[in-house]
């Protein structure tokens, strides 16, 4: 089924052959590289290209995952996995996707830049999926449906069965955004893999492990998608510093859940304070590490939170989130101040 909705033209594509695909030890001359070496004193052979398929780190996140390696993509970002679905899967022009606002952003510029048609099936006002609407709008020519879960900017996650229902009866891919997973009770359809070859999850290491700065993305999927993404990236798409320090973060994996768990504390604490102000209409339940909450005046809120050098997001433009505001959980001390500029603002 796979191979019906891929781009013919990716399908008999003959990808890039790296100088790194045939050897990577020996006296290496055949890559025009600087064999005198970084012009300054460095331990990591950054003259040389890093490997292009970065097995040990996709084996270290499929062990972390309990997923299999050819399970296991890596990109700059879940940018880049986004991009590559779009480049796979959806003719320009011609190929349309399905998103759900209020959502992820990033859906709908790459489809944008790929010039790809979007169709838009907005949540409920609870913020949940309407599957029996999606399922109405998809048309031969939709390849995608993307789902954030739990969602940006709402924080929430979806009902687990009304992705189970689009996967079990879209001829597509179902593309689903686990980027704050690990703050979520809820499990990650990474596990589900193996029953839906039609299903894409997307992870990071930007949120739970700390590491937006390296841009790792990750995409969990059948090893024929995998295959695809592996055929289309750029050979040398994940540099020799984000891999080593990714690397890293999977040796000090305690530290991450010690992290995870003073978030999800503070998140806690910061929500109930947040209930407690009589301007605030309402605080939405959150399985991410960000809270968003309906205030009087948000956008002037926002504007005069930023002059006391407090930013938070403004998402009052989108669907929904009339006068809403978005704060990341920070440290209990960055907490601390937010809540006292808050309150200063609205007793201004």
């Amino acid at each position: 089924m796979i191979d019906t909705l891929v781009r013919e033209n990716i399908r008999t594509l003959k990808p890039y052959r790296s100088a790194r695909d045939d050897f990577d030890s020996g006296i290496l001359l055949d890559a025009n590289e600087n064999s005198y070496g970084a012009p300054f004193q460095n331990d990591s052979e950054l003259h040389r290209y890093p490997m292009p398929y970065q097995e040990q780190l996709r084996e270290k996140i499929a062990a972390y995952r309990n997923v299999s390696l050819e399970n296991v993509f890596v990109g700059v970002g879940s940018d880049e996995a986004i991009d590559l679905l779009f480049r796979i899967f959806c003719e320009p022009g011609k190929d349309c996707v399905i998103i759900n606002p209020p959502t992820y952003g990033m859906y709908k510029v790459s489809a944008t830049i790929n010039d790809v048609i979007v169709d838009e099936i907005l949540m409920t006002e609870n913020f949940m999926l309407q599957p029996d609407k999606i399922m109405e709008a998809v048309r031969p020519e939709t390849k995608l449906i993307f789902i954030c879960s739990p969602n940006n900017p709402t924080a929430n996650s979806v009902n687990s069965n009304d992705i189970i229902t689009l996967l079990e009866n879209f001829d597509g891919i179902v593309v689903v955004d686990e980027a704050y997973i690990d703050f979520s009770i809820q499990k990650s359809f990474a596990g589900q893999l193996a029953k839906f070859p039609n299903l894409v999850v997307l992870q990071t290491l930007s949120k739970a492990f700390g590491l937006a700065g390296i841009r790792l993305g990750i995409a969990f999927s059948s090893p024929q998608i995998i295959e695809y993404m592996m055929k289309v990236k750029a050979p040398y798409n994940i540099n020799k510093l984000t891999t080593k320090k990714a690397l890293l973060a999977f040796k000090n994996t305690a530290q991450v859940q010690r992290n995870i768990k003073a978030i999800l504390d503070e998140r806690n604490r910061i929500a109930a304070t947040l209930n407690k102000v009589d301007m605030i209409e309402k605080v939405f339940p959150s399985d991410a590490n960000f809270l968003l909450f309906r205030i009087k005046d948000a956008y002037s809120v926002y504007q005069k939170l930023a002059k006391l050098g407090v930013i938070v997001r403004y998402r009052g433009n989108e669907p929904h989130c009339e006068n809403c505001l978005r704060l990341t959980i920070g440290t209990p001390e960055q907490n601390n101040v937010f809540l006292e500029k808050l309150i200063q603002v609205l007793n201004s």
